[in-house]
């Protein structure tokens, strides 16, 4: 071999957990099995009691994804498929300018969405109440 020094990569094993019969309120205090996951992001030094001390950006969704993904279940489904096509788009754009170009389009396209389909929802009952009363007045 080359004079070299090689390195290891450490490799996480995950154990599952050991299920232990236990009676009535006996608990087992034992941890030494339990597997931990933590966001990818976070640092190896963070401590798994400790969700504070990883970022922000592990937790948001800067490409409003998740509010696309509502518009298209409650909302006006048409416009919040453009709204996740945006959001695609930006997670896929390789400057910074236009993935956030797209990121704000999502993000309005998806308030549209939602805003059009609650419109909808309201205006229909306000409109039946509209006919019902034109069609009492005709009698």
């Amino acid at each position: 071999m080359s004079g070299s020094p090689q390195t290891k990569e450490v490799m996480e094993e995950q154990v599952p957990l050991q299920r232990v019969p236990v009676s009535g309120d006996a608990q087992n205090n034992d941890t030494r099995h339990h597997v931990i996951s933590m966001p990818a992001c976070c640092p190896a030094s963070c401590p798994a009691s400790c969700p504070a001390c990883c970022p922000e950006s592990c937790f948001e969704d800067k490409h409003h994804r998740k509010l696309a993904i509502c518009s298209i279940i409650c909302g006006c489904s048409c416009i919040g498929i453009k709204a996740l096509i945006n959001s695609v788009k930006a997670k896929g754009a390789t400057d910074q300018e236009s993935a956030e170009k797209f990121s704000q389009q999502a993000k309005k396209f998806g308030i549209i969405s939602i805003v059009v389909w609650i419109s909808i929802l309201v205006s229909a009952p306000l409109l039946l109440m509209l006919i019902s009363y034109l069609l009492t007045l005709k009698d």
